[in-house]
Parts: structure tokens; sequence; C-alpha cells
């Protein structure tokens, strides 16, 4: 097993503890599930960043040979998803060779979605949250600018206040690799980071009288990075839940990142667009969102086509 194997796996359990709030147990499991999958990788002559679909599948069938009970070949196959989910989030990889393989017995793994109430709720919570304006201007920047772009949380704490000045209409994304796009902002974003900036100049005039240095990022924070952290933001959006009345456990920055996507869709946005916005490399991925639309359309084809209404007047009609 190559450094690089090593590497990917403990990163992997640093952001499962950190945003997921993985307990170490889990942790542990993990591991071992992930070290097991690497080492057959390895006698395959390949690695975490070679695999294909074939290679998930193969080990699965390998999983089964052995007489592992289902339930270890489902946590072995969610472990593994969440790794490669996790590289492609961080541009380990540019796609995710797991992603539509289903688990024994098990139908493929939706992302937890918050409703459009459950997102306003969480914004409301962000304006009255902190000891001062300055901790409440900026939550709701956040806030406003990842339900606005769906960004991944790297990407959000990182950001450049240079790529944010002068009102833009559109702000240019880096991600990992160096890959950049553009994501338009709406009104309410717009306002939020007006204002953030508004106070972030006038705390940065300060700090200049007093000849201290000043942070290029737009959330910028003492620690060694020089910018708020995922950990410190992914408790900040647990507060934001908690004091909101959201269910604490539906709420991480992925979910909020899955909010921006399957609202959008459900508003009629078209996929390629989303995809472009989100960042994916294949459509593949983007396509997971879809499911929101089954239900709307099925209320659709209810609530507005002539035979269902002829139906249901005629079912009034007798219970009259």
């Amino acid at each position: 097993m190559g450094s690089g194997t090593g590497n990917w796996i403990s990163a992997f359990l640093e952001a499962a503890a950190a945003e997921l709030g993985a307990a170490t147990n889990t942790q542990l499991a993990y591991g071992r599930d992930l070290k097991d999958f690497a080492a057959y990788l390895a006698r395959q002559s390949h690695d975490f960043a070679s695999a294909g679909r074939g290679e998930v599948e193969n080990y699965l069938v390998h999983c089964d040979a052995q007489g592992l009970a289902r339930s270890t070949r489902a946590r072995r196959l969610s472990a593994i998803k969440q790794l490669y989910r996790f590289a492609f989030e961080e541009g380990l990889r540019g796609d995710n060779p797991a992603i539509q393989i289903a688990g024994p017995g098990q139908d493929k793994r939706l992302p937890k979605i918050l409703s459009e109430e459950e997102v306003d709720r969480l914004l409301t919570a962000a304006r009255g949250s902190g000891r001062t304006r300055a901790d409440r201007l900026r939550n709701v920047c956040l806030m406003e600018l990842l339900y606005a772009t769906g960004m991944r949380v790297t990407e959000l704490v990182s950001l450049p206040i240079a790529a944010t000045r002068g009102d833009p209409r559109l702000l240019l994304i880096s991600g990992k690799g160096g890959k950049e796009r553009l994501v338009p902002l709406s009104p309410p974003a717009r306002d939020a980071l007006a204002e953030w900036l508004e106070e972030r100049d006038r705390m940065d005039g300060a700090a200049r009288a007093k000849r201290k240095p000043v942070s290029r990022f737009l959330f910028p924070s003492r620690g060694k990075s020089g910018h708020l952290t995922r950990h410190r933001f992914y408790l900040l959006i647990k507060e934001f839940a908690v004091s909101g009345g959201v269910d604490p456990g539906k709420v991480t920055p992925h979910t909020l990142r899955h909010a921006f996507a399957t609202h959008l869709l459900a508003n009629g946005a078209d996929l390629r667009a989303i995809q472009t916005m989100l960042g994916h490399a294949d459509v593949a991925t983007t396509e997971i969102y879809t499911h929101v639309l089954e239900g709307r359309l099925s209320e659709l084809v209810l609530e507005r086509h002539p035979l269902a209404r002829e139906t249901r007047e005629g079912a009034d009609s007798q219970e009259g």
C-alpha cells in the first residue's frame, strides 16, 4: 500500500471526524474496511486513484466469496462510497467510480435533503447568532453564499476577498486542481456580501491604524490557515440548526450543497447548468438530484391532467 493510499485514508478519516461527526468506533471501522480494500487493489496492481467501477464491483464479489455477512459487505461499500465522494469533492479524482453501485439488497443512498423552509430557518438563525455585529454579518454572508452558489465548504472558507470586490453578479470560484467556474449570486447573497465587506473594510482600517496585518481571505481567522476552518464552519451550522429548530443530524455543509442543487432543479433549472455550478466533472454525478422531480411531477399530473381532474370530479359527485 503506497503512501498516497495511506494519505487518502487519513485525510478522509480526519474529514469524517470533523464534517460528519463520525464517532471513534466508526472511524476505526472505516479505517479497517478501507485498508482491506486498499490491500485487495494492490494485489490487482491498482490503488484508490486508478481503480474504476469494475475494481470496486470485483472487490464486493471477493467479499461475498469470503462468506462475509451482508451487513459487513454493505458497511464496506458504504466506506468506499464515502471515501470516493470525499476524493471527488476534494479534487483528488475527477469522477466517483462507486456512485452507481447498489449495496447488497439496498438501494442507492440519496443525500439528505433540507426543505426550502428549513433553509430559511437556518438563514434566520444565522442573522441572530454571534456575540457581535461582525459575527452576525459574517455568519449571514457564509450561509447566503453557500446556499446561493452550492460551493464546497473548502472553497467557501478559503475564498479570497479580491474575488468578491465590485458587487459581482457572478463569483469566480477556484476549485481543486486549479479548475475555475463562474456561479451567479442571488440578490440576498449580494446584499449579505456587501454588508460583510463594509464591516471587513472597517475592521481592516482599524487593524492598519494599529499597524497590524490584514487577511487576504473573505472569512479571516487567527489560525494557521489564515481563514475560517472547515471544522469551525461545521460547528457554526450545527448551532444555527439548533437555534433554528432544524434537526442537527440533517445539517452539514454537504446537505446545504445538496439543498442548493435540489431546490434549483425542483424550480426548473437545467441539470447541466447545475452540473457546471457544482463543478461536477460528470453529469452522472449530478443526476442523483433528479429524484426530487419525481414527487413534483406526480403531483403535477394529478393536479393538471384533464383525465385525472375528471376522475376526481366524478368521485366528488358520487360522494355528493
